[in-house]
């Protein structure tokens, strides 16, 4: 089953509550909840208070991801706040400290996750690929949303989802950037079953409608495994 992720980049934070309330209400999987640090990427967006009144409103499923430098510094905060799933860069911190990190997050009885930017090659993974819930593929380059769609990355999403199946099939497949309608078959059929979409849905008056579609490309695009 594909599941869909909103990320609230594209909601309106002056009614964050409502705008979640809707998209639990529209049979969202994931709160898709981006933070970033003006260092690793070009964009600041929120932090760690953002992620505990989330956390405090809804029960909903938080994808928290860390575009931040050396996110080993604040996994174990990220945690306490409320992530179900803290995703962060391979590219952003020293081997050892992203072990370490992933080491934290499954110590503190959360989800860990890996993700990698659109040049990054798939193999830099591969060491850490027993230790991860979820593998996201960036299919734009981070740090702001709105972006197009790259297609260059399908390949990608195809090795590594080759890679899942034979070394950690537990392991969960997302991808965020561009997703829509038109690019849901395309990652699906490579093998991504977890879909961050932003203006896709917030950006829609009907958010229910809008979850509907992308699911219904999906399901019905994906190949039978």
């Amino acid at each position: 089953m594909v599941k869909i992720a909103p990320s609230i980049l594209s909601a309106d934070f002056t009614k964050l509550g409502a705008e979640i309330d809707e998209i639990s209400a529209a049979g969202a999987d994931y709160v898709h909840v981006d933070v970033m640090d003006g260092i690793f990427v070009p964009n600041i967006s929120i932090g760690i208070p953002v992620v505990e009144s989330i956390r405090k409103y809804t029960d909903m499923f938080l994808d928290v991801h860390l575009m931040i430098h050396r996110p080993h510094r604040y996994v174990e905060q990220f945690c306490k706040a409320g992530a179900d799933l803290l995703c962060f860069h391979a590219e952003a911190d020293e081997p050892q400290d992203i072990l370490a990190a992933l080491d934290a997050v499954r110590a503190a009885g959360k989800k860990a996750a890996l993700s990698i930017k659109p040049r990054t090659p798939a193999s830099v993974l591969v060491p850490y690929l027993d230790k991860l819930d979820l593998i996201l593929v960036m299919t734009v380059e981070p740090g702001f949303g709105g972006q197009r769609f790259m297609e260059d990355q399908l390949p990608k999403i195809r090795g590594l989802r080759a890679l899942i199946d034979r070394l950690n099939p537990a392991c969960e497949l997302e991808v965020d950037g561009g997703i829509d309608t038109a690019t849901v078959p395309l990652v699906t059929e490579a093998g991504a079953n977890v879909l961050v979409a932003g203006s896709a849905v917030f950006g829609q008056a009907d958010r229910a409608a809008a979850i509907h579609a992308l699911r219904a490309a999906a399901i019905h695009h994906s190949p039978t495994r």
